[in-house]
């Protein structure tokens, strides 16, 4: 397989050295503009919110205002570092150091399984930048509040306190793992790898259906057995909600990352079969918000669905044979490509500041429906500097 991968790095090498002219490369031309939207919009908003003690999440259509505590208050902090390391626009650093540093405290947090997306993607962007102890300080302790929520009989950390569910466990929770993978890298202690792992396998056996789609919530009796399949954000128990499928593909292409396993690779494999050849997959290949809306072709796209498939299929594209990941890579441009137009992108002092339109939050409960959405935007500027790595441009060179 490192084989593979090399050969599949030095192929993008030859294709790139294959493709220099003189005239610009419409498709770097399209990212290149996406950044000075970038550049502009994330001041505006940041400077809106200077004097309010939260952090914004969506636009609906006034700010939604989050503080600390919210599944969300992570990603913003963390698209400033994105797009400071993008831009190199200071004053963004600047405002990302500013709006991390509100999280303070929200490590020693244990309400909640998604203190990776608040933390690893705050504090874990701060320590990709600026290479600080502090941060990595925060991450360690943000996985022991982690961990706490896994009960050793169940084998699974727990999503949500709420609700009528026994123990209920949802598929974004695999997002959450990234930074118990890290943590065990960063201690030397193998609890945190142990339970991402656990929880992965677990999941694996009992979130899937044969097609490769996920459940949303799978809910566990205290014995370990499962006591119901179904959905909370999506059309139906039965249904794939988008995000979720996008959740799963980037949660298992992480896993083998992590950890070279091939069952995960497979399940990475399987649930991007489901997602590529969905026969309701619009034109542009951006999906609707479920992918068995029944008021298809005139539901809802869900743009941050496809900003997360296409980070996930750029990094699945660099762990298979080289095929395979030309196919994974294709898709994942053309997605990228097509959120960076006028159609999902948003114009200069547009979208309150946000950079992609057209997201959806929790559709059934009538909330955040087409709407700007801070996650979208995390992982469209993720997928950037994917797209850009593997191309082997630097952003200084667009």
């Amino acid at each position: 397989m490192r084989k593979n991968l090399l050969t599949f790095s030095g192929l993008f090498s030859l294709l790139m050295l294959g493709s220099c002219t003189t005239e610009p490369d419409p498709k770097l031309a399209s990212v290149k503009h996406a950044l000075e939207v970038t550049r502009t919009q994330l001041t505006h908003l940041a400077a809106e919110f200077d004097s309010l003690p939260g952090f914004p999440r969506s636009l609906s259509p006034k700010y939604k205002v989050v503080e600390a505590r919210d599944w969300t208050s992570g990603f913003f902090p963390g698209t400033l570092w994105e797009a400071y390391r993008l831009t190199g626009d200071e004053h963004l650093r600047a405002e990302a150091e500013k709006f991390t540093s509100r999280l303070e405290g929200i490590q020693y947090y244990k309400g909640t399984h998604d203190l990776g997306f608040m933390v690893y993607c705050s504090y874990g962007q701060q320590l990709r930048t600026l290479h600080d102890s502090h941060s990595a300080e925060v991450i360690v302790e943000a996985a022991n509040s982690l961990i706490s929520r896994c009960d050793s009989t169940v084998g699974l950390i727990r999503s949500w306190d709420f609700g009528d569910w026994n123990y209920p466990v949802i598929i974004d929770n695999m997002m959450n793992l990234e930074m118990l993978f890290w943590a065990s890298k960063q201690t030397g202690d193998p609890k945190y790898r142990d339970i991402a792992i656990r929880h992965a396998d677990r999941t694996l056996q009992n979130h899937f259906r044969e097609d490769g789609s996920s459940y949303h919530v799978v809910s566990y009796n205290d014995d370990g057995t499962v006591e119901s399949r179904g959905t909370f954000q999506g059309y139906s128990d039965t249904s794939a909600w988008a995000r979720g499928q996008a959740w799963g593909l980037y949660g298992y292409t992480m896993c083998y990352r992590e950890t070279g396993e091939e069952r995960y690779l497979e399940q990475a494999r399987r649930i991007a079969s489901f997602i590529m050849n969905h026969p309701r997959t619009p034109e542009d290949l951006i999906p609707y918000w479920d992918y068995d809306a029944p008021e298809i072709p005139d539901a809802p796209r869900d743009a941050s669905a496809a900003a997360v498939i296409s980070s996930a299929l750029f990094e699945l594209s660099t762990l298979v044979p080289e095929a395979e990941g030309r196919r994974y890579y294709d898709r994942a441009e053309r997605m990228l490509l097509t959120l960076s137009t006028e159609a999902y992108l948003a114009g200069v002092g547009t979208n309150g500041g946000f950079l992609l339109m057209h997201s959806v939050g929790h559709l059934p409960a009538h909330s955040e429906v087409d709407t700007p959405i801070n996650y979208a935007d995390y992982y469209y500027l993720e997928a950037i500097e994917r797209y850009l790595s593997l191309r082997g441009v630097a952003p200084a060179q667009l």
